[in-house]
Protein backbone atom coordinates (compact mmCIF):
# COMPACT_ATOMS: atom_id res chain seq x y z
CA UNK A 1 0.00 0.00 0.00
CA UNK A 2 2.77 2.38 0.62
CA UNK A 3 4.20 2.26 -2.55
CA UNK A 4 1.33 2.63 -4.30
CA UNK A 5 0.27 5.72 -1.83
CA UNK A 6 3.74 7.54 -2.25
CA UNK A 7 3.36 7.17 -6.55
CA UNK A 8 -0.39 8.26 -6.47
CA UNK A 9 0.78 11.61 -3.69
CA UNK A 10 3.88 12.52 -6.02
CA UNK A 11 1.74 12.26 -9.28
CA UNK A 12 -1.03 13.79 -7.86
CA UNK A 13 1.03 17.01 -6.52
CA UNK A 14 2.62 17.02 -10.45
CA UNK A 15 6.18 16.02 -9.25
CA UNK A 16 8.57 13.60 -11.30
CA UNK A 17 10.79 11.07 -9.61
CA UNK A 18 13.58 13.16 -9.90
CA UNK A 19 11.76 16.36 -8.39
CA UNK A 20 11.11 14.46 -5.09
CA UNK A 21 14.11 13.12 -4.84
CA UNK A 22 16.16 16.76 -5.12
CA UNK A 23 13.35 17.97 -2.04
CA UNK A 24 14.15 15.07 0.04
CA UNK A 25 17.88 15.07 -0.68
CA UNK A 26 17.93 11.28 -1.66
CA UNK A 27 18.70 9.90 -5.49
CA UNK A 28 16.28 9.51 -7.95
CA UNK A 29 16.87 5.42 -7.49
CA UNK A 30 15.45 5.26 -3.67
CA UNK A 31 11.96 7.22 -4.71
CA UNK A 32 11.65 4.06 -7.53
CA UNK A 33 12.70 1.78 -5.23
CA UNK A 34 10.13 2.98 -2.49
CA UNK A 35 7.27 2.95 -5.36
CA UNK A 36 8.28 -0.33 -6.36
CA UNK A 37 8.34 -1.81 -2.89
CA UNK A 38 11.56 -2.55 -3.03
CA UNK A 39 12.37 -0.78 -0.26
CA UNK A 40 10.50 1.51 2.56
CA UNK A 41 11.68 4.77 3.57
CA UNK A 42 12.60 5.42 7.64
CA UNK A 43 10.90 7.09 9.87
CA UNK A 44 12.62 10.59 9.36
CA UNK A 45 12.06 10.20 5.39
CA UNK A 46 8.86 9.10 5.52
CA UNK A 47 8.12 12.25 7.49
CA UNK A 48 9.46 14.87 5.33
CA UNK A 49 8.12 13.06 2.34
CA UNK A 50 4.60 13.54 3.90
CA UNK A 51 5.25 17.06 4.34
CA UNK A 52 6.73 17.49 0.58
CA UNK A 53 3.50 15.65 -0.54
CA UNK A 54 1.81 17.48 1.84
CA UNK A 55 -0.21 14.27 2.90
CA UNK A 56 -0.28 12.94 6.37
CA UNK A 57 2.05 10.10 7.52
CA UNK A 58 -1.09 8.23 8.53
CA UNK A 59 -2.63 8.37 4.46
CA UNK A 60 0.65 7.20 3.59
CA UNK A 61 0.65 4.41 5.55
CA UNK A 62 -3.01 3.49 5.29
CA UNK A 63 -5.68 3.56 2.70
CA UNK A 64 -5.08 3.62 -0.54
CA UNK A 65 -5.16 7.67 -2.41
CA UNK A 66 -8.01 8.11 -4.43
CA UNK A 67 -6.93 9.71 -7.74
CA UNK A 68 -8.95 13.21 -8.91
CA UNK A 69 -11.81 11.77 -11.29
CA UNK A 70 -11.44 12.64 -14.63
CA UNK A 71 -15.27 13.28 -14.46
CA UNK A 72 -14.39 15.79 -11.43
CA UNK A 73 -12.30 17.83 -13.64
CA UNK A 74 -14.55 17.81 -16.98
CA UNK A 75 -17.46 19.19 -15.17
CA UNK A 76 -15.33 21.99 -13.28
CA UNK A 77 -13.93 22.93 -17.20
CA UNK A 78 -17.62 22.63 -18.15
CA UNK A 79 -18.37 25.24 -15.60
CA UNK A 80 -15.45 27.23 -16.39
CA UNK A 81 -16.56 27.13 -19.80
CA UNK A 82 -19.90 28.04 -19.25
CA UNK A 83 -18.96 30.85 -16.41
CA UNK A 84 -16.19 32.18 -19.64
CA UNK A 85 -19.81 32.37 -22.06
CA UNK A 86 -21.49 34.61 -19.35
CA UNK A 87 -18.59 37.19 -19.14
CA UNK A 88 -18.43 37.55 -22.77
CA UNK A 89 -22.13 38.02 -23.02
CA UNK A 90 -22.38 40.52 -19.94
CA UNK A 91 -18.97 42.21 -21.50
CA UNK A 92 -21.01 42.31 -25.46
CA UNK A 93 -24.17 43.78 -23.67
CA UNK A 94 -22.05 46.68 -22.49
CA UNK A 95 -20.53 47.24 -25.62
CA UNK A 96 -23.93 47.11 -27.12
CA UNK A 97 -24.72 49.51 -24.96
CA UNK A 98 -21.69 51.80 -24.57
CA UNK A 99 -22.15 51.93 -28.50
CA UNK A 100 -25.59 52.62 -29.05
CA UNK A 101 -25.50 55.25 -26.28
CA UNK A 102 -22.51 57.21 -28.14
CA UNK A 103 -24.56 57.07 -31.40
CA UNK A 104 -27.60 58.49 -29.89
CA UNK A 105 -25.47 61.63 -28.20
CA UNK A 106 -24.03 62.01 -31.92
CA UNK A 107 -27.28 62.12 -33.21
CA UNK A 108 -28.34 64.59 -30.74
CA UNK A 109 -25.85 66.96 -31.16
CA UNK A 110 -25.83 66.90 -34.77
CA UNK A 111 -29.54 67.58 -34.04
CA UNK A 112 -29.10 70.87 -31.40
CA UNK A 113 -26.69 72.11 -34.03
CA UNK A 114 -28.63 71.61 -37.05
CA UNK A 115 -31.86 73.25 -34.99
CA UNK A 116 -29.50 76.14 -34.17
CA UNK A 117 -28.29 76.74 -37.79
CA UNK A 118 -32.11 76.93 -38.45
CA UNK A 119 -33.09 79.45 -35.71
CA UNK A 120 -30.19 81.82 -37.27
CA UNK A 121 -29.63 83.61 -33.84
CA UNK A 122 -33.25 85.39 -33.55
CA UNK A 123 -32.02 86.57 -30.01
CA UNK A 124 -30.01 89.17 -31.83
CA UNK A 125 -33.15 91.46 -32.94
CA UNK A 126 -34.81 91.40 -29.43
CA UNK A 127 -35.05 94.20 -27.50
CA UNK A 128 -32.94 94.72 -24.58
CA UNK A 129 -34.30 97.46 -22.83
CA UNK A 130 -36.49 94.72 -21.27
CA UNK A 131 -34.22 93.05 -18.12
CA UNK A 132 -36.25 89.51 -18.61
CA UNK A 133 -35.52 89.66 -22.41
CA UNK A 134 -31.76 90.87 -21.76
CA UNK A 135 -31.10 88.22 -19.44
CA UNK A 136 -32.84 85.26 -22.17
CA UNK A 137 -30.72 86.79 -24.89
CA UNK A 138 -27.88 86.68 -23.01
CA UNK A 139 -28.61 82.91 -21.83
CA UNK A 140 -29.11 81.59 -25.37
CA UNK A 141 -25.93 83.71 -26.77
CA UNK A 142 -23.76 81.68 -24.20
CA UNK A 143 -25.22 78.31 -24.98
CA UNK A 144 -25.15 79.47 -28.74
CA UNK A 145 -21.57 80.37 -28.03
CA UNK A 146 -19.90 77.42 -25.70
CA UNK A 147 -22.12 74.90 -28.00
CA UNK A 148 -20.65 75.79 -31.65
CA UNK A 149 -17.40 75.34 -29.24
CA UNK A 150 -17.28 72.67 -27.80
CA UNK A 151 -19.66 70.59 -29.88
CA UNK A 152 -17.16 69.84 -32.48
CA UNK A 153 -14.67 68.37 -30.29
CA UNK A 154 -17.65 66.52 -28.64
CA UNK A 155 -18.53 64.84 -31.84
CA UNK A 156 -15.09 63.91 -32.60
CA UNK A 157 -14.61 61.75 -29.79
CA UNK A 158 -18.02 60.64 -29.79
CA UNK A 159 -16.90 59.46 -33.33
CA UNK A 160 -13.91 58.05 -32.42
CA UNK A 161 -16.19 56.21 -29.50
CA UNK A 162 -18.51 54.67 -31.71
CA UNK A 163 -15.82 53.47 -33.91
CA UNK A 164 -13.67 51.84 -31.12
CA UNK A 165 -16.82 49.67 -29.36
CA UNK A 166 -18.16 48.34 -33.13
CA UNK A 167 -18.24 44.69 -33.53
CA UNK A 168 -15.11 43.32 -34.68
CA UNK A 169 -15.92 40.42 -36.87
Amino acid sequence: MLKENIKQARKSRGLSQEELAIKLNVVRQTISKWEQGLSVPDSELLISLSEVLETPVSTLLGENIIESKVDDLKAISEKLELINLQLLQIRDARRKIIHCGLISLCTIIIIIFIFLTLLNSPYLSWNYNNPENAVLGVTFHSFEWLFIRVAPIILIALIVGIVLTRKKT
